[in-house]
C-alpha cells in the first residue's frame, strides 16, 4: 500500500539524468514537488505520460511547482529517454529501489514477459513542509494519471 495524504515523504536522495545526486527534499524545499513514478523508459504508456507532462510543464510550474519523473531506470536512459522526448524537467532514477520501496509503489506483480521490480504508476504531490497532499496510485501500468488532479494540488 502506497503512501497517503498526510503521510510525511521520506528523504530519499537519487542521481539524476545528469547523474547528480538529488535529495527529494531539496524538490520541495522552495514550492509544492510533483514526484511522477512511472515504470519504464521508453514505453508507451511512460511517453504519453512524461510527453503530456512536457506539453504542460507550464500548468506545473507557473503556482511554482517542481516536477520530477522517477522510475528504477539508470540515470543514462533516463538521460536519452530526457533528451529524444524534449523535456525540461527532472528525471531520477530509483535504479536501487529505495524510493519506490519507501513510498510504498514497487510493484510486485510483473510487467509484461517477466519484468519484475518496476515501480507502479504513481504520482505524489509534496508540500514544502515534507507532508503529501495528494496521492495517486495504479497497479494498472496503461493507465495514466489525473493531471488535472496533480496540477489542483499543487496549486493547492
Amino acid at each position: 500500500m502506497g503512501l497517503k495524504v498526510g503521510d510525511r515523504a521520506p528523504d530519499v536522495t537519487l542521481p539524476s539524468h545528469e547523474n547528480q545526486q538529488t535529495a527529494l527534499s531539496s524538490l520541495w524545499k522552495d514550492g509544492p514537488a510533483a514526484l511522477l513514478f512511472f515504470p519504464l523508459a521508453f514505453t508507451s504508456t511512460c511517453t504519453e505520460e512524461m510527453c503530456s507532462v512536457r506539453d504542460d510543464i507550464g500548468s506545473y510550474t507557473g503556482v511554482n511547482g517542481t516536477v520530477a519523473a522517477i522510475s528504477v531506470d539508470s540515470p543514462f536512459v533516463l538521460k536519452k529517454f530526457r533528451d529524444e522526448l524534449g523535456a525540461d524537467y527532472t528525471f531520477l532514477s530509483d535504479f536501487n529501489r529505495e524510493a519506490s520501496r519507501a513510498f510504498g509503489v514497487l510493484r510486485t506483480a510483473p510487467i509484461g514477459p517477466g519484468l519484475l521490480n518496476a515501480s507502479d504508476r504513481a504520482a505524489f504531490v509534496v508540500g514544502t513542509d515534507g507532508t503529501i497532499r495528494y496521492a495517486w496510485h495504479e497497479t494498472n501500468p496503461g493507465l495514466l494519471p489525473p493531471f488535472d488532479e496533480i496540477k489542483a494540488a499543487l496549486a493547492g
